[in-house]
């Protein structure tokens, strides 16, 4: 509740409630007396008995006390307890600091050049000009759309600076603890602790992994390098050598797509109101998975743009999940699927779960519904899937309700494929104003241009893997590791000049605090997610 709440006694007590349950979760993960009571167990006849869910169900028990360093000597044990909850703490304020960080960008009508008159309309200030909060769901627009060169710097700058006065101690503090941590548990690294319980069961999979995709992804990458540059110096009437900026990549991009291949986002974006968006989708869900969505009237919710829906199957409820979808003033602001109370089966039947789809997506305004672009509208699909996913358990134990990390997103990506079949979203892009259906040849356009710069994206995707792992496997306490650095090191082995001087990318960055190693997991699962589609593809949508 602290990632979302308006109020901030709220956020303080929701913050002081989720510290309490994760210390609860540490003292039962690490209790000796009942780890020896499941290890006993697992020694009877009872458990030799035990098949399929139930046996794993032991097991994973088992090794997660292991894992929680149960079978340290009592003074290692006082000191992991400690070290995890030092971490959970540091953690809890490294984002609180990134979704408190209100930076603004201001700018007068000639900062705003270029960018849509919706957009603007949407952050217009008293005094003419216009205040742009920088935040996630603000980067697209203005990377993309900006045509003085100084907007797109700023933005860019101040976007990867949120936080980074707090943060970046904090994220040193965080590393070294988890590389403590799991030295205690007399693991060589971090990243090596996580990995164990994961599919890749350890670092050596990863980087061979990351390390074959960036071969694969490289030369591609130079490709789209050279051809934006080309086309910016082909804009400027100039012959310059130097790579196109990072801050300016977003925007030729854009104008590429739309000077040759007639794709444009912002024209697009009128047909994908997020009301019709979203039923859309829902209506694409219900027939993939046969469920019935009915939406709850004057639910209790913490804010008023918050709804809250049922999901049924044969006229029952087997889950319920919110949608905050809209940015606001100190909410967590990026996108998530966010699992609130697991489903069960208990003496009474099963136990619904509740979940949340957390967005940053663009509120309506006075004039304008919320418009989304097919960027946007694939993340929705994306999130949604996870909230399904959590939906879909109908299984004995909570425990088990999740998968692996690094297969998680799978079960996410999958159904971003619906979004790229023209007759499925023409069943819902229509034009906000007009009613018209999204054109077949305008889709074809944006099919056919969609790898434009994959090979640039591909890498950018896994310079973060990269980042990640340095972190987590690669930290040496006789060695401070500079975090800035670190970000001059990869590009200059992956020969991809993307780090900006005097900005701190890593200081907002929800993944490498709370899910440190999982990052690669969205490539890892992503294989499996294109691998399951393929049925779909076959068989129909």
């Amino acid at each position: 509740f602290y990632w979302v709440s308006p109020d901030s006694l709220s956020r303080a007590k929701g913050l002081e409630g989720y510290q309490l349950l994760d210390s609860l979760s540490n003292s039962l993960t690490s209790d000796a007396g009942v780890f020896r009571q499941m290890l006993a167990f697992s020694q009877t006849d009872d458990y030799e008995q035990l098949e399929g869910h139930r046996k794993i169900f032991v097991d994973d028990i088992i090794q997660s006390f292991e894992h929680a360093g149960v079978n340290l000597e009592a003074d290692k044990l006082k000191k992991f307890k400690a070290l995890k909850a030092e971490i959970s703490d540091l953690s809890s304020q490294y984002s609180i600091n990134m979704n408190t960080a209100n930076e603004v960008l201001k700018l007068d009508e000639d900062g705003a050049e270029g960018l849509p008159d919706n957009f603007k309309e949407s952050y217009r200030a008293g005094d003419g000009g216009y205040e742009i909060p920088v935040m996630p769901a603000t980067r697209r627009p203005v990377l993309n759309n900006a045509t003085k060169e100084e907007t797109r710097k700023a933005f860019l700058v101040k976007y990867s600076n949120r936080g980074w006065e707090k943060n970046l101690d904090i994220l040193d503090e965080m590393v070294s603890k988890r590389y403590q941590l799991a030295r205690l548990m007399d693991f060589d690294s971090y990243a090596t602790y996580t990995t164990s319980r994961k599919m890749s069961k350890n670092p050596e999979a990863v980087w061979s992994f990351l390390n074959d995709l960036i071969a694969r992804s490289g030369e591609k990458a130079m490709v789209d390098l050279e051809t934006l540059k080309n086309y910016r110096n082909q804009v400027l009437d100039s012959k310059s050598d130097d790579p196109v900026s990072p801050w300016d990549r977003a925007y030729y991009r854009n104008h590429l797509l739309i000077s040759k291949y007639q794709v444009d986002h912002e024209l697009i974006r009128e047909y994908l109101p997020m009301e019709q968006c979203l039923e859309g989708m829902l209506n694409i869900y219900e027939e993939c998975l046969g469920v019935k969505y009915h939406r709850v009237e004057n639910p209790s919710v913490w804010h008023e743009d918050v709804v809250l829906y049922e999901v049924l199957e044969d006229g029952e409820v087997t889950g319920r999940f919110y949608l905050d979808l809209f940015p606001r003033p100190n909410k967590e602001s990026w996108f998530y699927g966010v699992e609130i109370a697991p489903g069960k089966l208990t003496s009474d039947g099963q136990e619904v779960p509740t979940c949340m789809l957390l967005g940053n997506f663009p509120a309506p305004t006075e004039n304008l519904p919320s418009l989304i672009s097919h960027g946007e509208l694939s993340t929705l699909f994306h999130e949604f899937g996870h909230i399904m996913d959590n939906m879909s358990y109908k299984g004995e134990y909570a425990w088990q309700a999740g998968s692996k990390e690094d297969f998680a997103e799978a079960m996410a990506q999958i159904f971003e494929n619906w979004i790229w079949n023209y007759d499925m979203l023409s069943t819902f892009a229509r034009h906000y104003e007009t009613g018209e259906v999204l054109p077949r040849d305008l889709f074809d356009k944006m099919y056919n241009a969609k790898n434009i710069t994959s090979g640039l994206d591909a890498m950018g995707s896994l310079r973060s893997c990269v980042y990640d792992m340095m972190l987590y496997d690669k930290f040496d306490p006789a060695n401070e590791m500079d975090t800035d650095e670190l970000w001059r090191k990869i590009d200059k082995k992956m020969n991809l000049p993307m780090y900006v001087e005097g900005t701190h990318p890593q200081a907002s960055w929800i993944h490498i605090n709370t899910h440190p190693t999982y990052y690669y997991g969205y490539l890892w699962a992503e294989v499996y997610a294109q691998d399951m589609f393929t049925v779909f593809e076959e068989n129909g949508l």
